[in-house]
């Protein structure tokens, strides 16, 4: 007679997978946050793929246009975390993040859902990504079936889209970069002016001293070991190329055009090495990138508590790189 099956691998009890290979996604989660009531920005949803029931939601500021002046509202395209395995625009982390993106640059924002592993391991959650991308690109050239927010005269500015990725969202918004290339001609009349990434979820097989540090209030490394685990492909290490852009396999990026890109990383967190050496690399490479590094400060900071004195910071910082690459 056989055992039962047991837990074999468990995510803070929201993801559980069984000896016998069933997943389990915990439906009740206590968020120990409050869903913020910003009044200065409304929201909805909107279905992008319909293959694979993906939704997005849409934020957009009361007021119009951006403060001074009569410029369209630029477009930001935020891609949620949670190691490829958590995560949704509905949960307060990514809400109040867009809420507060929204309110603190004057844009447009764009939060898509992907899928998510186990189920649906990577590259998947790449391709959904880009799929929003296309959508976004669809509403563009769309005359009249296009959404209202989105339409001729809805006030947007689609030669001014930035992508802003968090945690395993910015590794997301780094191949992103890499699959449109600089000038994002693919998606013509859509124009991305560069891409933040915010922690970016990196990996590789040799470890790191940041990651070797002590864990984090939120973070440790049996935690990033898991998620990598449950998202590559089966078999795959964390040397991978959709974990780490400069493994023994990855291709090289010498020859690829990207557009400007701003990592942003706390001085405290496990990822720091990994993004540091990462936009280290790109810059040895001649590539447009702004390294930013906020001392003291772990994984989740800006969305664990968007409206602090170190969220308030970075806003400034995404600020003066939009500014400095709108054209």
């Amino acid at each position: 007679m056989g055992s039962f099956p047991h837990i074999v691998e468990d995510c803070a009890g929201v993801l559980q997978v069984l000896s016998d290979g069933t997943i389990f996604r915990s439906k009740n989660i206590e968020f120990n946050m409050p869903v913020i009531d910003e009044k200065s920005v409304h929201f909805k949803d909107a279905m992008f793929d319909k293959n694979h029931n993906l939704q997005l939601r849409l934020y957009k500021p009361t007021s119009s246009s951006s403060p001074g002046n009569n410029c369209k509202l630029p477009i930001i395209i935020f891609i949620h975390g949670g190691g490829f395995c958590l995560g949704s625009r509905m949960w307060p982390t990514s809400h109040n993040t867009c809420l507060r993106l929204a309110s603190g640059l004057k844009a447009l924002v764009l939060a898509p859902d992907y899928r998510l592993a186990p189920e649906d391991r990577l590259p998947a959650a790449l391709d959904d990504a880009a799929s929003a991308m296309k959508w976004l690109q669809g509403q563009a050239l769309s005359e009249n079936n296009s959404d209202a927010w989105l339409n001729s005269g809805s006030g947007v500015d689609f030669e001014q889209v930035f992508v802003l990725g968090d945690s395993s969202g910015g590794n997301i918004a780094h191949h992103l970069a890499v699959r449109f290339g600089a000038g994002s001609t693919e998606l013509a009349p859509v124009r991305v002016r560069g891409y933040v990434l915010l922690a970016p979820f990196f990996g590789g097989v040799v470890r790191t001293k940041s990651e070797e540090g002590p864990s984090e209030a939120f973070l440790n490394l049996d935690m990033l070991d898991r998620f990598w685990r449950l998202s590559l492909p089966i078999g795959e290490t964390r040397d991978h190329p959709v974990a780490n852009p400069f493994g023994p396999w990855s291709p090289s990026l010498e020859a690829v055009t990207l557009d400007p890109i701003l990592v942003i990383v706390g001085g405290s967190e496990l990822l720091k090495d990994t993004a540091e050496d990462y936009a280290r690399r790109l810059k040895d490479m001649g590539k447009k990138i702004q390294y930013v590094e906020l001392e003291g400060k772990e994984h989740g900071f800006f969305n664990y508590d968007p409206y602090s004195e170190a969220a308030n910071h970075t806003l400034h910082i995404i600020r003066t790189f939009m500014s400095d690459n709108s054209s």
